[in-house]
């Protein structure tokens, strides 16, 4: 009789940190590896900044055409541009123009 109501008081104790214990790390660990956890915050912070460099590229581009587009509009024509254009479109040379062929050349 007294040594079950002296394993019953450190048994059931002992049963209940541990069944806690795990309850709380199933839950510290789903907080750090779960869907919403601190490492998927991690990749989608990773990849809002991968996403931001490129959006960075895209309208330093866009700001480039913008430039190019604005010169070959309007009421002045930038002649340069517009016979370089013309000479890439209809594949043309000038006259005064020094073509260097390249061998192997991929594109």
């Amino acid at each position: 009789m007294v040594v079950r109501t002296r394993f019953t008081s450190i048994a059931l104790p002992l049963l209940f940190h541990l069944f806690s214990g795990a309850v709380g790390g199933f839950f510290v660990w789903h907080a750090f590896h779960g869907g919403r956890g601190v490492a998927a915050d991690l990749q989608t912070r990773r990849e809002i900044a991968s996403v931001e460099t490129q959006l960075k590229q895209v309208g330093a581009e866009k700001t480039l055409w913008d430039r190019r587009i604005a010169l070959l509009r309007g009421p002045v024509v930038d002649r340069d541009l517009l016979d370089e254009e013309a000479r890439k479109q209809l594949n043309r040379v000038g006259k005064d123009d020094l073509v260097v062929i390249l061998a192997n050349q991929q594109e």
